[in-house]
């Protein structure tokens, strides 16, 4: 019976070592599609074994290690240590969730909407009713034998992808937490119409099979012959139908599910019965996404022992095993074939409230957080993990896959939920600010990123995938993108249950919440942050009361830990409160009534933190913070000299150089459209991401050129403000301070461009002069962003912005800070 084999998974399965368990010569996400893109006219099934591990006898899958915990002459009993590890403290297993936090519903949230947040959860909704749903369930329905109006999109999606479908799933699951973040009545239908097309397709298979390619994928599967994923493409899609299900209530979705998992069962107990145990663990070496993970909630809703049974069997043994004993010897994996699985063995804890998948989540948590992040909180480069403490040689464009954040994020998550300690709520903020935001191209929907670049001089725009495009791309990161920005809401606020409510308020990102249990509504604004006022400043005040009767709560404030060690400050209708601690809460136990008002003031510096790497050669290789937002500097080398090119595109490197900032010679403000100084005041034009350097005039009929700090106090690098010579109003002409009578002045040339020399003497009577003198003066391309600083240099200086502002601009993040 396949109950019966669970506990031969538990005990033996864990033993697993590396050598029996690994991704080496498994192709990335991105060579899976370059493959098929080169070779996609001959589709053999072609056998490769040297891509999946051979099965052994029992004895040595119940006696194997992994190397690191190995000594000569050591001999271990692992129904022993399974026992021991079932026992840590003498912890006894809770099961449903009991005495974790509790999840705020979406429905309840509501972003402030013009806040970043808010900004970008109101694009990424632009994007999910951009999509059309004939094009999206084509593939499906060309699967099932139906009619398949209009055209598929392409990208990952296009019908002969092996992995179309997937971003289906994610549609599913994002527009199931948009709907409930929103009440968008519009992606209500969408959604729906969505899910009857899915239905359709099921009901003409018949057997409970529902995909966008064949069943056959499975066949490859099941028999290690090479194949893309097919687990992974269906975990996406029965997590959007459980989604649709637990934020939609679509009962029609959950009954699809439950259909689509008594098929899959079969199949699985199958392999079993033909094979062995053994052979589907190593099929497990392919990618499945979160199989396990969704078996498990499925479980939490069904109460179905079948569906906990099939969860146990998505467990990859061999790899929880790793963790299991405390090896950090997850180098070499691919990094998002195995982050779902710890999240998935975390949901294992919840439900069973075995101890063991607690020790895993919690020890997985802490050596990729200490040994394998980079500052943005994010992981992996070419999609696998590295060595760790060895990140300093892995700077490159193909940095941080966003899956790894978004499930990342995931596993931080849980533990906050079962601890309630403020590193795992710093580390979401962290992950989220830092590797989330700046996924989206600005506010242009569906334009989104594959990989984060992290080398010196980088772009999002130039990585191997750069941006992608609306309906070409849908790579596995524009499907995890999707949900990331439709479920803001889900983290920012947590309940305690009990006698006395209470309430965790973990992020500060501005919105309301209707605390169904606390009986009250209450709002959180957020200050923006700015850097010349260093402070982090959010008031939290009750809007309103649910019920006439007055029922006491707790209100718990997360002290971050990146705040300095004192000054933060937290008030109650006026009155001081104390403050612990960074790295606590500040709790606060009353009677709610309207009109209660929380003050939290929280002081924020600059500060570095080091590249996790432990080689003393490195130790100066830093990244720049702001409290939680990590900094970058604009990066790209400016021409030497000025000449004038059609206006460019905003966010863009060309832009940084067609910006210049006005500063008035012997004053410390500089000047915006609206207040212009006086006509006759003497100006010098800084270049906007090169601060020290200026425009510079080198003599009548020589082309303006760019000066460095040194030149400041020179003639030649200031004009004098006059009114335009053409006489036309709103225009301005530069006239050299020295010589005088001498005026920049554009050059046109046989070329696209023109060149801006420095011209004398042509006497008002000259029309084209006057012309060609006279400009006016507008806001700059770029803007400098609310968070900026001047990072001097030894041979540039920088300005020093929030990663996630930038656009196409290239950047630096981490700095050589020994020079």
């Amino acid at each position: 019976m396949l109950g019966g084999l669970i506990v031969f998974s538990l005990f033996f399965g864990l033993a697993l070592s590396h050598k029996l368990c690994t991704n080496s010569g498994v192709l990335s996400h991105t060579a899976r599609y370059q493959r098929f893109l080169s070779n996609n006219s001959s589709r053999e099934k072609q056998d490769v074994a040297d891509l999946h591990l051979m099965t052994t006898d029992d004895q040595t899958w119940s006696t194997l290690i992994p190397r690191k915990m190995l000594l000569a002459g050591d001999e271990i009993s692992w129904n022993a240590m399974h026992r021991k590890m079932k026992n840590v403290g003498g912890e006894r297993g809770r099961g449903n969730g009991g005495g974790f936090l509790k999840e705020i519903s979406l429905h309840d949230v509501r972003l402030e909407p013009k806040s970043i947040h808010g900004v970008a959860q109101q694009t990424n909704l632009e994007y999910l009713l951009m999509l059309d749903v004939d094009r999206l369930v084509w593939s499906f329905r060309r699967t099932a034998g139906l009619e398949a109006p209009g055209e598929p999109y392409g990208g990952w999606e296009a019908p002969d992808v092996e992995l179309r479908g997937h971003f289906v799933g994610h549609y599913l699951s994002a527009s199931a937490l948009m709907w409930a973040s929103t009440h968008n009545g519009d992606l209500r239908k969408k959604m729906s119409s969505v899910v009857s097309a899915l239905s359709d397709c099921q009901n003409k298979i018949g057997t409970g099979y529902l995909s966008a390619f064949p069943s056959e994928l499975f066949d490859r599967f099941e028999t290690l012959h090479e194949v893309w994923a097919p687990y992974y493409t269906i975990h996406k899609i029965l997590a959007g139908l459980l989604d649709q299900y637990t934020m939609a209530d679509s009962a029609r979705a959950l009954q699809m599910m439950k259909w689509m998992v008594d098929y899959f069962y079969n199949r699985v107990q199958k392999v079993i019965k033909e094979y062995t145990i053994e052979r589907h663990w190593l099929s497990l070496n392919e990618e499945t996404g979160g199989m396990n993970d969704i078996l498990y909630r499925l479980y939490s809703v069904t109460g179905d022992q079948k569906h906990l049974a099939l969860a146990h069997l998505f467990d990859k043994p061999c790899f929880l095993g790793l963790l299991a004993v405390k090896a950090d010897d997850i180098s070499g994996f691919h990094s998002n074939t195995h982050i779902p699985i710890v999240v998935g063995s975390q949901r294992r804890y919840e439900i069973t409230g075995d101890p063991l998948y607690k020790e895993i989540g919690t020890y997985f948590m802490d050596i990729v957080n200490s040994s394998h992040s980079y500052a943005t909180g994010g992981t992996s480069v070419d999609e696998f993990w590295s060595d760790p403490k060895r990140l300093a040689n892995t700077l490159k464009t193909e940095n941080q896959e966003s899956c790894t954040t978004y499930n990342m994020l995931k596993v931080s998550r849980h533990l906050f939920m079962w601890t309630k300690k403020v590193v795992y709520a710093d580390y979401y903020e962290k992950a989220l600010t830092n590797g989330v935001l700046g996924i989206q191209r600005g506010k242009d929907p569906g334009v989104m990123i594959y990989m984060y670049p992290l080398h010196p001089g980088g772009s999002k725009a130039q990585s191997y995938h750069g941006w992608g495009t609306k309906f070409d791309s849908f790579w596995c990161c524009y499907g995890t993108g999707i949900e990331s920005f439709s479920k803001f809401g889900d983290s920012i606020y947590f309940e305690e249950e009990g006698e006395e409510k209470g309430l965790y308020i973990i992020q500060y990102i501005p919105s309301t919440l209707h605390w169904r249990s606390g009986q009250v509504r209450l709002s959180q604004r957020v200050e923006p942050v700015v850097s010349w006022d260093q402070r982090l400043q959010v008031t939290v005040s009750i809007s309103s009361k649910t019920q006439a009767e007055v029922t006491p709560s707790t209100l718990n404030l997360r002290i971050p830990s990146w705040i300095s060690s004192s000054g933060s400050e937290a008030s109650l209708n006026g009155q001081n409160l104390s403050v612990p601690a960074s790295g606590n809460f500040v709790s606060i136990s009353k009677s709610w009534i309207l009109g209660d008002k929380i003050e939290l003031r929280l002081p924020l510096s600059l500060r570095t933190e080091a590249i996790q790497d432990d080689r003393p050669n490195y130790a100066s290789l830093q990244a720049f913070l702001y409290g939680p937002y990590l900094l970058a500097g604009f990066s790209k080398e400016s021409d030497e000299l000025i000449k004038m090119e059609k206006s460019p595109e905003v966010g863009t490197d060309a832009a940084l150089r067609a910006t210049f900032r006005l500063v008035v010679k012997n004053s410390n403000s500089e000047c915006s459209p609206a207040s212009i100084p006086p006509i006759g005041k003497s100006v010098m034009l800084e270049l906007f991401d090169f601060p020290g350097k200026f425009v510079l005039h080198n003599g009548e009929g020589k082309s303006l050129s760019v000066s460095n700090s040194s030149s400041m106090g020179k003639q030649s690098s200031v004009f004098r403000l006059v009114a335009g010579l053409d006489g036309k109003d709103g225009t301005i002409s530069l006239e050299s301070k020295a010589p005088k009578g001498c005026f920049v002045y554009r050059e046109l040339s046989n070329d696209s461009g023109a060149s801006v020399k420095l011209k004398c003497g042509s006497g008002t009577s000259d029309t084209e002069f006057q012309r060609a003198s006279s400009f006016v003066l507008k806001d700059g391309v770029s803007k400098y962003h609310a968070i900026s600083f001047i990072a001097k240099g030894v041979r540039r200086n920088f300005i020093l912005s929030p990663l996630f502002s930038f656009i196409d601009e290239s950047y630096t993040v981490y700095f050589n800070t020994s020079m």
